[in-house]
């Protein structure tokens, strides 16, 4: 495993970790949940990925059962939770989701509660909040940090100019600004990564646990002939993302990609994940899985992302055509 430094802080994450979004108490139970967290600790994965919503608190339960089960040295693994959304879906009420002082520190005590555990390393704002003043939640997240509930603070799909204004804010009141960032970023998604946070990367330095790296599996190639009924695009409630992610010219060109996995001896999944990583960017691509397979395969991104010369990287460029208009990533 490759460990990344995470922005400008003395925090190693691996370069590889795993997640539970859609598939922690959606798609599967304890017991293989257990074993794909096992098998990624195993492969040195050290970053564990939650968030509030996922399942409404289910999630966060299911990897704190797990966790308490395990003889691994707290020392040795990072876990998140991200806050905005609640959990509690269409019973909300007001405070009970958004930035307030009230509900980030509510969420990181229920957060807390959920884990079993006494920290959490890093809690995102899983969106900004159009309704709370920036200078509220760096004040805010600071506190959790001096009380030793959160280790450092991070945004999720924030915009580089909020961001910046964090920063701004934190630099006038000598706290500490988020230090890492949360966004989509795959051969599909890159305008984020790849232009709009560039002067965030270049000024004051910004860690990225990228999500969403196979782009909920159209980059694995399953998609190629049509939406299997038990992938995530057929999920139920999850309409939004298929209509998001699925059209045929990004079909096509997928595709067109796999002679590029086939000439790396590799499979589509790995080559995506590999390119991810290819970015000196992003600390961390989260990985999610369903099977042990999946997961062991995603795995070998390490072994790939070093072979992906400047010529190879030009061949996907020419076949995907989604680089931003101005882009530093080569």
């Amino acid at each position: 495993m490759e460990y990344r430094r995470m922005g400008t802080t003395g925090l190693q994450l691996s370069v590889l970790s795993f997640g539970s979004w859609v598939t922690f108490a959606k798609q599967i139970a304890d017991p293989i949940s257990d074993r794909l967290m096992s098998i990624a600790y195993e492969h040195g994965v050290n970053f564990f990925d939650n968030a509030e919503i996922y399942s409404r608190g289910e999630s966060e339960k299911m990897m704190g059962r797990i966790l308490k089960n395990k003889s691994w040295e707290r020392s040795s693994y990072l876990i998140s939770s991200k806050v905005f959304f609640g959990w509690r879906g269409a019973d909300n009420k007001p405070n009970q989701t958004g930035l307030s002082r009230k509900h980030l520190m509510e969420a990181c005590h229920e957060a807390l509660e959920r884990f079993q555990v006494d920290y959490l390393d890093l809690f995102y704002c899983h969106r900004p909040d159009p309704n709370v003043p920036i200078e509220e939640v760096v004040r805010t997240m600071n506190t959790l940090i001096q009380q030793g509930k959160i280790l450092y603070w991070g945004t999720s799909e924030w915009s580089g100019v909020a961001i910046m204004e964090a920063h701004l804010h934190a630099q006038r009141l000598g706290l500490e600004g988020p230090a890492v960032e949360q966004p989509q970023y795959n051969l599909l998604e890159r305008y984020k990564m790849e232009v709009e946070y560039q002067p965030i990367f270049n000024n004051i330095g910004m860690g990225t646990t990228i999500w969403s790296p196979l782009a909920s599996g159209l980059l694995t190639g399953k998609y190629n002939e049509g939406i299997p009924d038990d992938s995530r695009l057929a999920l139920e409630g999850f309409e939004w993302l298929k209509d998001k992610t699925y059209t045929e010219e990004r079909i096509a060109n997928i595709r067109n990609l796999k002679a590029v996995a086939d000439d790396l001896h590799t499979s589509l999944a790995t080559l995506a994940i590999a390119w991810c990583i290819h970015n000196p960017n992003v600390t961390s691509a989260i990985m999610g899985a369903t099977k042990e397979a999946q997961l062991l395969e995603n795995l070998k991104a390490l072994e790939v992302y070093p072979k992906l010369t400047s010529e190879i990287i030009n061949r996907i460029e020419a076949i995907m055509k989604t680089k931003p208009a101005i882009s530093v990533h080569s």
